[in-house]
């Protein structure tokens, strides 16, 4: 597999993740821990029908099983904490952080150079994702949502790091991903028994919003980042990231959810610009 490929391959990751919001809305009112445990679940044990090769992958090095592991649930963890305790816009923003955290550590693996449109176009989307949100930002903020800006910028810290260890365990094959995947529901659902209560999807539509979830943004595009962060443009996918709040937005007003406003449109031109400008490398090369 080429980079190139690879890196395609880990785009649709971000566009599957552009359709958490809608489909998270479209679940109704499940408590996030039992949300959680539902969907990788279900992403789990779609990957173990489909892929055999997933049962034998089960046993990995312990080194990336808590890399894997601790990106998934660690990540979902901090950032549904960080959402009980601060408002959802500056939440988000923080934790919008981890694909310019991916562009900076990638320069720390072998082989890799970080040049520097990579941190422009990390920079512009950066930029792009701040004025998305900021017409719904309140400076002013409790020691509460203090915890919760903590937990949401920890977030990032763990997926930026999930995303660049994935790197050095090449080795490890994707199909693992599906024990990560059974683990983080397990854990899921441990929290879930002590600290919610129980909240089952009130009609079809709810539940094909669960089965969906499971089966794309909180299961396949998993597979599909890892291959992306293991053999494509690790600097690339990080700046293209950006992409992620523009389209779930974009996904939102289709569905009904938000509207359209010129802020928008110019967060859009910045995301596509920055996203553009670090990936030029690639839409340029030949073969």
């Amino acid at each position: 597999m080429t980079s190139r490929t690879a890196t395609l391959i880990g785009l649709t990751a971000i566009l599957m993740w552009s359709l958490l919001s809608v489909m998270t809305v479209a679940t109704g009112a499940i408590p996030p821990f039992q949300l959680m445990a539902m969907t990788f679940g279900i992403g789990a044990a779609a990957s173990f029908a489909v892929r055999p090769a997933a049962r034998q992958a089960l046993r990995q090095p312990w080194r990336a099983s808590i890399v894997g592991i601790g990106g998934l649930f660690g990540y979902h963890a901090l950032y549904f904490v960080a959402l009980r305790l601060a408002p959802p816009a500056e939440t988000s923003l923080l934790c919008y952080l981890w694909p310019l955290l991916i562009v900076l550590f990638s320069s720390l693996l072998p082989g890799e150079r970080l040049k520097p449109h990579h941190v422009i176009g990390a920079l512009l989307g950066l930029v792009g994702t701040t004025m998305l949100l900021s017409g719904n930002i309140d400076l002013s903020a409790t020691s509460s949502q203090l915890m919760g800006f903590a937990a949401a910028l920890a977030a990032a810290f763990v997926w930026a790091g999930y995303s660049v260890l994935s790197r050095r365990f090449k080795d490890v094959p994707t199909d693992a991903v599906a024990g990560y995947c059974a683990n983080t529901a397990l854990l899921a659902f441990i929290v879930h028994r002590f600290t919610e209560v129980s909240v089952w999807p009130s009609g079809a539509l709810a539940w094909a919003a669960v089965i969906a979830l499971g089966l794309g943004p909180v299961g396949a595009a998993f597979f599909a980042w890892d291959i992306g962060m293991k053999r494509g443009d690790i600097r690339v996918l990080g700046a293209a990231s950006y992409a992620t709040p523009l389209l779930s937005t974009a996904f939102l007003i289709l569905a009904g959810f938000a509207q359209a406003s010129a802020n928008i449109a110019v967060a859009a031109a910045l995301i596509a610009g920055g996203g553009l400008i670090a990936a030029k490398d690639m839409i340029w090369k030949r073969g």
